[in-house]
């Protein structure tokens, strides 16, 4: 399981964090699921933007660079008409439930507590 965490404040943002690395992982993201538990999120590597197709319900979205500096937050995206972009630099985005990503900022520093994942 991978927790991810704001680095420097601590503040954990998902305790059971899931990589889609492969083009496949990456292209499904969370399409067709019913839901994302609370505590859950879903990194997505490399990605740039995101869209809410065939989503059913809204998420946060946390898009960060090479060093795992948040480059935009996107809250509340909401199924089938959201749309987000990550802005200059971006490499990467978790997706987490909706609100759970309240308070993170751009510029903030995500940190992958890893056990057996890869950080951006």
């Amino acid at each position: 399981m991978t927790t991810l965490r704001v680095k420097g404040s601590g503040t954990v943002l998902a305790t059971d964090v899931r990589h889609a690395r492969s083009v496949v992982s990456r292209t499904r993201g969370l399409m067709l699921r019913a839901a994302l538990d609370p505590g859950c999120g879903l990194d997505i590597c490399p990605c740039g933007s995101i869209h809410m197709m065939f989503m059913r319900f809204s998420i946060d979205a946390v898009f960060y660079d090479r060093e795992g500096r948040v480059t935009r937050v996107a809250h509340r995206l909401r199924p089938w008409v959201g749309l987000a972009f990550g802005g200059r630099g971006a490499r990467g985005v978790v997706e987490l439930p909706a609100d759970a990503a309240a308070g993170v900022q751009v510029g903030d520093v995500l940190e992958f507590d890893d056990t057996g994942g890869t950080s951006p």
